[in-house]
């Protein structure tokens, strides 16, 4: 029945909100974001690689495109995308990371019209133009002073924010990107399984090269409480969300998917802000409509 459907991606949505209580204090108690990002590649990992072993014969033929699209999904939409969209909890309000991903419908079909040769309709730019307006406003009391005085020094425009924002903008392009080459690989006959075991692996590969370059290797405290915590995460906002998430979409319309999919947001905005004291400015919250709308209309009439 579809009002089950739309419980169930409103149960998702509640799930993926409920990750940042977890995640935010884990950062402010000393817990690194590439710490955190890494258990949850190796976990995910664990879980997908002897899934993929069943495909080995389908992996040692792979074509040398179909790898570089398992890279972009890999490298950027997990790896990257995970890491600055954590580190940048740490620089500026989580529910303004939150509501900023819904600048991801942009980037995809931007990117689609590069890579895919999808048209883009002149609905859609009407529609961005709106959610580029929600997402200025979300950040305008961070930049507004420097503007106001048309002293663009890193200094009065804040460093933490500036950076905070730059972080969660690659976490936009990254997935946007991610969804685009994701499409790619379904169209060449890859299933879900495979898709995301190859993201889950690649952004496993990807983190711990990047942590011994960075810190001269994995250099981990495996305390049992903070990985128990990760653990959590991974099975509150990954498996259990994504398995409410996609069970919603099997009974809905994409007009009621799109709806139900606005209560993550809203519900992330509500619990960031009774938990953590993560308030949003009234400014804030317009800004925060205009995009979540515009955003869910770009999806729901698929310009």
């Amino acid at each position: 029945m579809p009002m089950i459907g739309v419980v169930f991606v409103i149960l998702a949505g509640v799930l993926w909100a409920i990750d940042t209580l977890i995640r935010y204090p884990m950062l402010f108690a000393g817990v690194s974001a590439e710490r955190i990002v890494f258990t949850e590649q190796l976990i995910l990992s664990i879980v997908f690689i002897p899934l993929l072993l069943k495909d080995a014969k389908k992996i040692g033929t792979l074509k040398l495109s179909t790898m570089a699209y398992f890279g972009v999904i890999g490298v950027c939409g997990q790896a990257i995308g995970t890491l600055t969209f954590t580190k940048a909890f740490m620089l500026i309000n989580p529910s303004l990371v939150i509501l900023l991903q819904k600048l991801q419908p942009i980037v995809a079909i931007s990117l689609a019209r590069v890579f895919l040769g999808e048209k883009i309709k002149r609905e859609f730019l009407f529609w961005a133009a709106i959610a580029l307006v929600g997402g200025f406003l979300i950040s305008s009391p961070d930049i507004m002073p420097g503007l106001m005085g048309l002293d663009f020094s890193m200094a009065l425009l804040s460093k933490k924010a500036i950076w905070g924002y730059t972080l969660t903008m690659i976490a936009v392009v990254s997935w946007g990107a991610s969804t685009v080459f994701g499409k790619k690989l379904s169209a060449q006959g890859f299933d879900e399984i495979q898709i995301m075991g190859g993201r889950f692996v690649l952004g496993l590969v990807f983190m711990t090269f990047y942590l011994y370059y960075q810190f001269g290797g994995l250099n981990l405290d495996w305390n049992l409480a903070t990985y128990g915590k990760i653990l959590i995460m991974v099975l509150l906002s990954g498996f259990a969300g994504m398995y409410f998430y996609y069970k919603g979409l099997k009974t809905l319309s994409a007009r009621a998917a799109a709806l139900a999919e606005m209560f993550f947001p809203f519900s992330a905005v509500v619990i960031n802000w009774i938990f953590l004291g993560a308030k949003l400015q009234p400014v804030q919250i317009v800004g925060a409509s205009l995009l979540v709308i515009a955003s869910s209309v770009i999806q729901l009439k698929k310009y």
